[in-house]
């Protein structure tokens, strides 16, 4: 896998899905994950989370060509670079164990790399916002010209006027937009950053009638408005939205009526023509094995209506329900992910939650960074720059208000496993509105 390098002119990094919002509530990174799989990447689908656009600065099957542009002026010799890496290492039973592989992940990103003017400090936020304040605070008092993490949305709040003050910026791994502005980046998937891609392309194939079904709670509210300014800005139009619980009888009410727009021929005759083009279901593989069944128990025409999805599509044994077979989602590129799932693995000897990549890429970024001069480093031009960067989970880039934009592959169900049907965008055009 190649490493993740700044696309365009300089080599750079930093990095997925049914992603929910990060709320302030200590959930555990491994419900973040399956949010990101369910939602957002797919670990979150997470998380949820390739191609080369650029030079590559070394480590996962890198070429090791030198940093472009500005970074290749470089810092004095015997000069180092701190980056603190803030985690709830301790504190919190259920993020222990994704805090130690983001903080192995970043480790492996210094080792790929081989950047010894790079100095990483790990803190620990134990899980809370006392914690995260203490571990910022620290941070800037050690010399730390760039904060990564912290995890959670209440600890990133914490951390914010800390490292405002101390003119220090912070790449988190939150994904609840909230937190993000003045200094705050998040490297997370945000909730329905895929949503403009997979109307786009189902646009692009003649899909304009569109039904939807979206899971009742706040990525699911998310994502729709995403949803429904995509539909406009594609020119089309939204036939019918409904939402479904998590339980599965009271799924069966909703696709019961979305039904009667796309009935397929049975032995009294030939049904109508369909009144919609696709249906969109941004769920995941909690609750996408349950709703799938019932396409065809309510003998919905599947063949000439598109079902399509996001992250949360990606998960093994997606290809078991028949109605889903030959449906669209878009989704990172897996190849990045596998590559990095493989080197991980090579070093640490089992495989890394999703979150992980996030992390190796935050560290990436850093170390590519790291080269420009002393107070050039890490500023916003820098972070912001519109060409992005290359990371695990693909192309993307960081927006001066603190989200993040990224290239989407768009992939297709398929029985034994799923196949990218048009790549991500190996470039970027101007900047998109963010929802």
């Amino acid at each position: 896998m190649r490493a993740p390098q700044t696309a365009g002119t300089g080599c750079g990094a930093a990095g997925a899905s049914q992603h929910e919002t990060d709320t302030q509530s200590m959930k555990t990174p491994f419900q973040h994950a399956c949010a990101h799989t369910r939602a957002v990447f797919g670990l979150a689908a997470v998380l949820a989370c390739l191609g080369l656009a650029a030079c590559s600065i070394g480590g996962l099957g890198g070429s090791g060509s030198n940093v472009a542009g500005p970074a290749q002026q470089g810092a004095p010799a015997g000069q180092t670079v701190k980056v603190a890496l803030l985690l709830p290492l301790t504190g919190n039973a259920g993020a222990q164990p994704v805090a130690k592989a983001m903080k192995q992940a970043g480790e492996l990103a210094l080792f790929d790399f081989d950047k010894p003017n790079v100095q990483l400090i790990p803190k620990d936020t134990h899980g809370n916002q006392q914690g995260a304040r203490q571990a910022a605070e620290e941070a800037v008092k050690e010399g730390a010209e760039l904060i990564i993490g912290p995890l959670f949305a209440n600890e990133v709040s914490a951390v914010a006027p800390i490292a405002q003050g101390a003119h220090i910026p912070v790449l988190a791994f939150s994904s609840d937009r909230n937190v993000a502005g003045n200094g705050i980046y998040l490297l997370s998937f945000v909730a329905g950053a895929d949503v403009p891609r997979m109307i786009a392309y189902a646009a692009s194939k003649g899909k304009t009638r569109f039904a939807a079904l979206f899971p009742q709670n706040e990525y699911g509210r998310i994502v729709e408005q995403v949803f429904q300014r995509a539909v406009q800005e594609n020119h089309g139009q939204v036939v019918m939205t409904k939402t479904f619980p998590p339980d599965a009888n009271g799924m069966l009410p909703p696709v019961k009526e979305m039904s009667v727009l796309a009935k397929k021929d049975s032995k009294d005759g030939p049904a109508p023509p369909p009144q919609i083009d696709a249906i969109f279901i941004p769920a995941g593989g909690d609750t996408l094995p349950s709703l799938a069944p019932l396409f065809p128990y309510y003998e919905m025409n599947t063949k000439d209506v598109k079902l399509m999805g996001l992250s949360g599509w990606d998960y093994s044994g997606v290809g078991k329900e028949s109605a889903l077979l030959g449906g669209w989602f878009a989704a990172p590129d897996p190849k990045g992910w596998q590559g990095f799932t493989r080197r991980y693995v090579e070093t640490y000897g089992d495989a890394p939650p999703r979150l992980a990549s996030l992390a190796y890429d935050a560290v990436s970024l850093a170390i590519s960074l790291s080269n420009n001069p002393p107070g050039q480093r890490f500023v916003a031009s820098e972070l912001t720059r519109a060409s992005g960067f290359q990371g695990v989970d693909g192309l993307f880039r960081l927006r001066p208000e603190g989200t993040s934009e990224r290239g989407f592959a768009i992939m297709e169900v398929q029985k034994y496993g799923n196949q990218v049907i048009e790549p991500a965008p190996s470039s970027f055009g101007p900047a998109v509105a963010q929802y």
